[in-house]
């Protein structure tokens, strides 16, 4: 009896073993799936709305225990690296003008959620006192130089291609940056109450920092109003419901906004900034993630 008995209890002991281990397994794997399926990576352009607005988007999801990579790009790549997968989602498009022709290339292989702020506006920017209302009225101001921000941006096409409606603008230039180095230049100038023409977009902490105006645009190169959409890639509502739902119902004004871009001209990192905001908007933040 022993004989058998001794076998039989290792055989029993082994199996058992082994079903332990799969299980194991299992569960590791269920776990590191569920790991995986936290982590997200949005991308933007370094704009200051879209650096406030990314980073408090970043900060909610992360708040719900999500593992968020924040990658800036260029437009042309944030684009492209939505529509072929490899980036999860944008708080960046502009529509239906700046980013238009991004979006008519690729609509077929992005999801477009909607605005999550509407009211924007771009166009030529001037300080208040400058005496011109119109970009048809520019005449030898600002030594006939338009600065603007990164080369290749929808708003700098459409900016070089202004002497086409604009004949007085024939021999201007218009001289490519960055939007930081455009606001460095426009601080610059307004402190020496000098005369300087840029390309401007609104929300933007400078209208709340300097009294500035948009130059009428009577041949509506610039377009109306503009609003700014959440994009994501094909899938990612089957992939991750929770967070395609919050970046969803992501919405705010142009108010909200203000705060967070006027902390980080003001000084404040931008993720601190965000969390500064979040924090103070709990009731707002609970809408977005209901």
């Amino acid at each position: 009896m022993k004989k058998w008995l001794l076998p039989l209890f290792f055989t029993v002991v082994l199996v058992l073993s082994a079903c332990g281990d799969k299980k194991d397994d299992k569960e590791a794997e269920s776990k590191t799936d569920e790991e995986t399926n936290k982590e997200l990576e949005l991308v933007y352009v370094e704009w200051d709305t879209e650096v406030a607005s990314t980073n408090v988007i970043a900060t909610v999801l992360e708040d719900m225990g999500y593992k968020v990579t924040v990658t800036p790009l260029d437009n042309a790549i944030m684009w492209e690296s939505i529509a072929s997968g490899e980036t999860d989602a944008m708080v960046a498009g502009w529509l239906p003008t700046m980013h238009g022709p991004k979006m008519d290339t690729y609509k077929d292989d992005v999801m477009d959620l909607g605005p999550n702020l509407e009211g924007t506006k771009v166009g030529l920017v001037v300080p208040a006192y400058m005496d011109v209302d119109s970009i048809a009225d520019l005449k030898d101001e600002a030594g006939k130089t338009i600065t603007g921000i990164e080369p290749g941006a929808n708003m700098m096409m459409l900016t070089e291609a202004l002497s086409d409606q604009y004949p007085n603008l024939k021999d201007w230039t218009v001289m490519p940056s960055s939007s930081g180095a455009m606001t460095a230049a426009l601080t610059q100038a307004y402190n020496n109450k000098e005369d300087i023409v840029v390309t401007g977009w609104s929300p933007h902490w400078k209208f709340t920092k300097y009294d500035l105006k948009y130059l009428d645009d009577p041949e509506n190169v610039y377009g109306g109003d503009e609003a700014i959409h959440t994009i994501t890639r094909l899938q990612l509502d089957k992939d991750q419901p929770e967070a395609f739902k919050v970046l969803d119902n992501f919405y705010w004004t142009p108010e909200d906004i203000g705060e967070v871009m006027l902390d980080i001209a003001d000084g404040m990192d931008a993720k601190e900034a965000a969390r500064k905001w979040v924090d103070d908007n709990e009731d707002k933040v609970k809408e977005w993630t209901k």
